[in-house]
């Protein structure tokens, strides 16, 4: 007779954990969102995501870093010339996000960051220290950490507005409108000089 109940844990059940919390955030929100409620739609105990993630943060983080894959993201932006990261790193960012009709399962995560300000503080810091971060420092740019800042603020406050919140003027932009407006605003804040205060006086 097969064996029925929770599964016990092995090395295959971590990959499906992070899926299941996708789902989770993205039907519930971050902040209604339980570890044992992702474990029971995961099928495993919730002391196995504990030890897996250690809590809700870090299992947002990982489901973030699932979608995203930041190893892809620095391939992609960094791997061309520095006058067009800006456009690439633009384009990425709406690939994941998919069309406004059909989005794509990063959705979830942005109305996690709409309904939650704690979700939507720790996808800028997921965006601006494991990914952009190490964009940013592939180029000339004077201050990488405040550049990397700016441009997850950025990302994020566009996806919200155009996939989450659906204002109407972003919801009907194309692809191609939003690379001519936004692009050189993130390729300023990656390879631009950012002065402070001090140095302008």
């Amino acid at each position: 007779m097969p064996r029925t109940g929770r599964r016990p844990g092995p090395s295959s059940t971590r990959g499906q954990i992070p899926e299941a919390a996708a789902r989770r955030f993205t039907a519930t929100g971050y902040d209604a969102t339980s570890l044992r409620q992702v474990a029971a739609d995961a099928g495993v105990d919730p002391a196995l995501i504990r030890r897996f993630f250690g809590g809700k943060e870090q299992l947002f983080s990982e489901v973030a870093s699932a979608l995203i894959d930041p190893g892809r993201a620095l391939a992609i932006v960094a791997g061309g010339p520095p006058g067009a990261a800006g456009e690439r790193l633009l384009r990425y960012f709406l690939s994941l996000l998919g069309d406004v009709s059909r989005p794509g399962p990063f959705l979830g995560l942005v109305r996690s960051a709409v309904t939650s300000e704690h979700a939507a503080r720790l996808l800028r810091r997921f965006l601006a220290e494991r990914i952009l971060r190490e964009i940013a420092i592939s180029f000339p740019s004077s201050r990488p950490g405040l550049g990397a800042a700016l441009a997850a603020s950025q990302l994020v406050g566009l996806a919200v507005a155009r996939y989450a919140v659906r204002l109407p003027p972003l919801a009907a932009a194309d692809t191609e409108e939003l690379v001519s407006l936004v692009a050189p605003v993130l390729q300023y804040y990656l390879t631009g000089r950012l002065t402070s205060p001090e140095e302008e006086s």
